[in-house]
């Protein structure tokens, strides 16, 4: 049986957390994709990195020696 509409579980802004809006999936306006935007071209969103310590132990390209 299908279930109703109604009953479905709304998906969220990510933003604001009010149902989402189908022209501005998956935000619920304009707004909240404005500054979605933002945070990503301001460098609020990152991705962690380790440094890899083996780069550090390679001699360069330029034909450097290992120390």
């Amino acid at each position: 049986m299908p279930i109703m509409p109604e009953l479905q579980k709304r998906a969220a802004c990510p933003i604001c957390g009010k149902p989402i809006d189908e022209k501005h999936k998956p935000f619920c306006s304009r707004r909240c994709a404005d500054i979605d935007l933002h945070r990503w071209l301001s460098g609020v969103y990152t991705v962690p990195a380790a440094a890899d310590d083996e780069e550090d132990k390679r001699p360069s390209e330029a034909g450097e020696t290992p120390n």
